[in-house]
Parts: structure tokens; sequence; C-alpha cells
């Protein structure tokens, strides 16, 4: 019961304020992934083919937006820290908080420019890489040649929106996500069917229609950033400071986080490698259920960066004792969470799986995947916003991208291998063994985080 106890913090304010972080960030969450889902289901009706074309394709596409998410997030660290630092050291704390900036923008700049040139000299060899399907690698290439510039534009809107997140600014990342949905949903639909006299563009439809949103999105997010934004202070011009003195600290806490997220990257692409192989019905029932995945964890999410950001800038305050306790919160959150969102998908796999016009194999190993993720959920929700969140907002970031890389390597890939090539087990076996570190990362976390050693000392240069 003591344990339990410790698992509900009494002072208010922390959910206040663990709640007006986290529901913004769910919504934006929610609102990209019903792009993703009207993706999916204006492709799925032009068949499986383009449908799996469209979502091995992504698959390589998703790599560089977890490394964006990773550079945001390692910013977040510091960007939290020294924004709970600013009543006590305020010159310092600001002047920090611009340098990360530049550094964070800097390397989503330059990583955009790889993938962008890699995804145009070499789109066939890449979709190759998920799948050995002739008619899904064609479909798959042309997609890719209308979303080469796509990578600028989405590593500046996401990796600027969650650092306006890190101080408190989250409402104008949600209304430029609504009005980025009201236009990727218009362009798709007109450039994927052909409507309003343009040519019927289908595959290569969805992938400028993706564009056109990521440019306006982009474009209203940065602008805000460097013209308007009072709170940080961050200009155009301010990209080309030297950022020298605080560089060190950046690699520090910040680099760890990129090369986690930049592992679980391409942890997924292994994975997405492994079903790409397993047959277009395994890969299109995947992309039937990834959609339902996400949308039972745009809460978890929420509070996961909420966990960083309040776990950042109550040590900046330089209250341990607070933080920890805090840390107990977020745990009792995760487990809550977990068990609603595997309700929600045992809840709605039938209406989700059913709106789509698939074979019946496809039908009956998305039903078995739903189940699977219902399980993992649980475990997901717990050790995403430990991990990702409170231990993160720590600056334990070394530590945590050892055990991503255990965890990920030893365990879950190659018992995802030899589930499903080796002993050809039911594709919901196959999907827990792919999925395996996220129970294991469960139990470590919390081990992790009753030991204390996850809070990190971090300066501001």
């Amino acid at each position: 019961m003591r344990g339990i106890r410790k698992l509900i913090v009494s002072d208010r304010a922390f959910y206040h304020k663990v709640l007006f972080l986290a529901t913004p960030i769910a919504l934006q969450s929610l609102i990209t992934i019903g792009v993703n889902m009207l993706d999916n289901l204006m492709v799925g009706s032009l068949g499986e083919v383009k449908l799996s074309a469209v979502s091995l394709a992504n698959q390589f596409i998703s790599i560089y937006h977890i490394l964006c998410m990773g550079i945001g997030m390692g910013a977040s660290v510091l960007v939290s820290r020294y924004w709970g630092m600013k009543e006590r050291e305020a010159e310092r704390a600001t002047q920090a908080l611009k340098k990360t900036l530049c550094i964070m923008i800097r390397l989503a700049v330059g990583l955009a420019l790889v993938f962008a040139a890699v995804t145009f000299l070499f789109p066939e060899d890449i979709m190759r890489m998920f799948t050995t399907e002739g008619a899904v690698i064609p479909m798959g290439v042309r997609y890719f040649r209308y979303s080469v510039a796509t990578y600028f534009f989405l590593g500046l809107s996401l990796t600027c929106t969650i650092v306006l997140r890190s101080v408190g600014q989250v409402k104008i990342p949600l209304m430029v996500s609504v009005g980025a949905f009201v236009i990727n949903l218009g362009a798709n639909y007109v450039l994927i069917y052909g409507k309003m006299g343009l040519p019927r563009m289908e595959v290569a439809g969805a992938a400028l229609g993706t564009l056109i949103a990521r440019v306006f999105e982009a474009g209203v997010i940065c602008g805000y950033l460097f013209f308007r934004d009072q709170h940080i202070g961050f200009r155009l011009r301010h990209v080309f400071m030297k950022t020298g003195d605080l560089l060190r600290e950046y690699i520090r806490i910040s680099i760890p986080v990129l090369i986690s997220d930049g592992i679980l990257a391409l942890g997924n692409a292994v994975v997405a490698m492994v079903i790409g192989r397993l047959g277009v019905t395994f890969v299109a029932a995947n992309s039937i259920t990834s959609v339902t995945q996400q949308m039972s964890t745009v809460l978890i999410q929420g509070v996961c960066q909420a966990g960083a950001i309040v776990t950042g800038q109550t040590l900046g305050e330089g209250k341990k004792d607070k933080a920890m306790q805090q840390g107990y919160g977020f745990l009792g959150l995760g487990i809550g969470l977990g068990a609603l969102s595997a309700l929600f998908v045992v809840s709605v796999s039938g209406l989700i799986i059913h709106s789509y016009h698939v074979s019946e194999e496809t039908v009956e190993i998305a039903y078995q995947l739903m189940n699977a993720i219902s399980l993992i959920l649980i475990f997901q929700a717990t050790n995403s916003i430990m991990t990702k969140g409170v231990l993160r907002g720590g600056g334990d970031t070394k530590r945590l991208m050892l055990m991503d890389n255990i965890f990920l390597w030893v365990l879950s890939i190659p018992l995802g291998m030899l589930a499903g090539f080796v002993f050809h087990l039911p594709a919901f076996a196959i999907y827990v063994c792919l999925k395996f570190d996220q129970i294991a990362k469960a139990f470590w976390c919390v081990y992790r985080l009753r030991g204390g050693k996850w809070i990190k000392k971090i300066s501001a240069g």
C-alpha cells in the first residue's frame, strides 16, 4: 500500500502543470496521426501494393523524423533546465538558451541535407532494403521523388516545436498543426484522386500533399520563433552566433539523446525490414495497426514530453527531492495510461480494421497484431514516460543510450527474426518478440528511478 501511495503526488499543482503541457502536445500528435490515417485510407483505396509502398517509404522518412525528435528532445533537456535557472542566473541562462537553439537548428538542417541527398540518389536501393516485392519498389521510388524537400521543413518545424513546448509555448504549435491538417487533407484529396482539374497523381500526390503541409507548418513555426517569440528571444541572426563554450555540454547531454533515438530509428528500420520480408499481407496489416497504436499513445507522448520538461525545470530550480517525488508520480501515470491505452486498442480494433478494403488474410493478421499491441502498450507507456521523460529530463542521457542499445539489439531484433524466419510463429508472437525491449525497459526504469543516480548536474557554459 505504501508503494502505491508513492505513485500519487499530493501536490495538485503538479497534475495541473502536466495537464497544461501534455494536453496540447497530445492533441497535436492526434492531429498528425489523423493525417497519417487519412493518407493510409486514401492510398489504401488504390490497393494493397500502393499502400505497402507508401508505408515502407515512410519507414525511411521516419528514421529522419525520429532523429529530429532526438535532436529536439536533446535540446529540450538543456532548454528546460536553463529555463528553470532563469530566476537564479538570468543572463547566463538566456544566452545558454539561444546557443542551444543555434546548435539544434544547425544539426537538423545538416541532417536534412544528408537524407535528402540519399533519397534523391538512391531511392530504389532504399526500397530494396525494406522489401523484395517487385511491384512495390517502383511505387515507393515514385513516392520518394516528391519527398526529397520534405526533410528540411519537417526538421525545422519539429525541432522548433519541441523547444517552444519546453518553455511553456504549447498553443502555437497546436494551432499550426490544425492548419497543416486541413491543408494536408485538401491537398491529398485533390492530388491523389485528380480533382479540380489537376491530374490524378495517386502515390506521388500523397507525397506532394504532405510536402505542401510541411512547408506551411515550418513557415509559421519558424516565423513565430525567429520574429515574434518573446520568451527565448531567439532571432534569425542568432543562427550564426558562436557556440563553442556550450558545445561540450551540448555534446555531453544532448548528443546521447540523438544517438539513442538514432538507434531507435535504425532498430525500427530493421523491424520494418523483417516485416517487409514476411509478405505484402503482413506489411498491409502492420500499416493498418500502426495508426491505431499511434492513436492510443497520443496522451502518453504528451505526458512523456511533459515529464522531461517538468523534471528539467524542477531540477533547474535546484529542487532534487521534489523532482524525485514527481518521478514516482510520472511512474504512476505511466502504469495507468498504459492500461487505458490497451483497453482503447481492444475496443476500436474491429472498427479500424474493417474500414480498410483488404483481403481476409490481412484482416486476420491485423487482429493478431492488435492483440499484441494491447499487451505491449502497458509496458511501453510506463517505460516511455520514465525513460524519454523523467530520466531524460534528469540528464541521464548516456545511461539511456546504453540501455536502448542493449534491449533493442540483444533482445528484440534477434527474438523477432527467430520468431519470423526460423520458427515461423503466428503474427501475435512475432510482434511481441519484435517489441520485447518495451517490456524489459519497463522493469529497468523502475530500478533506475529508485537508485536516484539519474539526476545529473548541467552547466550553463
